[in-house]
């Protein structure tokens, strides 16, 4: 369409820029004259604003050609620094940025916002990236500790010296380590899916209370082992949510619960809604969570305290996935918590 409209209107153009310089020309002709003191004939006036009109027209052409090649050497300079950056990103280096066409630092480029995508894009990736080999790094982390009881065990029950007593105990802690790799599979294949997962299409609505009572009944052979006091006041609340998500984010609230509250402690759970909102509060008299570790609650793998989340067989997977299930119903979460001094988790819910 451009070449059409290029040989229609590019001949018109060309003799119009040649009338303007002849025009200036013949304008500028008798001035000179009469600056130098010339007499010159009409014809010999007219041959003199010809060439001036022409002299005129080439500097034009070779101005006008100077500016469109500094222009594209400069968009040539701008692409081939735009085709790099790609090149260095396809092949995983993403330590790259790409600077703005020289000049236009204070106004808007038409190839201002490629670059700020491009940019941008590549900023985002090496933060993927690096989120990617931390998770490597932890899972392997994870594996290999349960993996080395394992095997260290499995040697030592070859011996023929060890009694009946501790073969027992070694093998329970296989088991228990066995377990733990179980259970680290199935939190992973969770948040995987989860994460897979881009919105929720099994919600019903059902009564909120009645689940909990369920999860609360389920947990039972773990806090009656602790002789703990599960304390509920839980109105008679409807949900529309996903029930079978929820159910994890109760169960993962309460087993936390339950962990890291010392025997005889208390765990209570509150279930209340008005028009707007539905909330509800798991607080226990456990060991509480430090003001730095609450910052970082949520974390995939992270644990406030390594030493006894070992111990209680956790991962560091459970609240990251809470809090994916709980983003997915838009609702929120929060955390009150003093060391020593018992936690808090309140569950908001808003009515759509």
């Amino acid at each position: 369409m451009k070449e059409k409209l290029w040989e229609v209107f590019g001949p018109i153009l060309f003799l119009a820029i040649l009338t303007i310089f002849w025009t200036l020309a013949y304008f500028i002709t008798p001035y000179l004259f009469q600056t130098l003191d010339l007499t010159v004939t009409p014809f010999m006036a007219q041959f003199i604003t010809f060439i001036l009109g022409a002299i005129f027209f080439i500097l034009y052409l070779i101005i006008a050609g100077f500016i469109a090649k500094k222009r594209g050497s400069g968009r040539k300079m701008f692409m081939d620094s735009v085709i790099d950056a790609m090149q260095q990103i396809s092949l995983g280096n993403y330590n790259v940025h790409v600077s703005k066409i020289s000049g236009h630092e204070n106004r808007l480029h038409p190839f201002d916002e490629i670059v700020d995508h491009l940019n941008k894009m590549a900023k985002d990736l090496g933060e993927m990236e690096e989120m990617r080999q931390q998770f490597v790094s932890n899972v392997s982390h994870e594996i290999q500790s349960p993996l080395t009881s394992i095997k260290g065990f499995a040697i030592a029950l070859q011996s023929d010296q060890i009694s009946d007593e501790q073969r027992q105990h070694y093998l329970k802690i296989i088991e228990k380590e066995s377990g733990r790799l179980s259970n680290l599979s199935d939190n992973l294949l969770k948040l995987t899916t989860l994460e897979s997962t881009e919105s929720l299409i099994d919600q019903t609505t059902y009564r909120l209370d009645e689940q909990i009572r369920n999860i609360v009944l389920a947990t039972e052979p773990q806090w009656m082992a602790k002789e703990q006091q599960i304390q509920l006041h839980l109105s008679a609340t409807k949900i529309m949510a996903e029930k079978e998500l929820l159910d994890q984010v109760w169960m993962n609230l309460l087993n936390n619960a339950i962990k890291f509250t010392p025997n005889g402690g208390t765990i209570t759970i509150e279930a209340s809604s008005t028009d707007e909102e539905i909330s509800v509060i798991v607080s226990d008299t456990g060991i509480g969570i430090s003001k730095e570790a609450q910052v970082h609650l949520f974390e995939r793998f992270y644990k406030a305290d390594k030493a006894r989340s070992r111990e209680a067989g956790g991962n560091g997977l459970g609240l990251s996935i809470v809090k994916k299930i709980i983003d997915m119903h838009h609702a929120s979460i929060f955390i009150e918590s003093e060391e020593n001094q018992g936690t808090k988790i309140r569950v908001l819910f808003h009515r759509k």
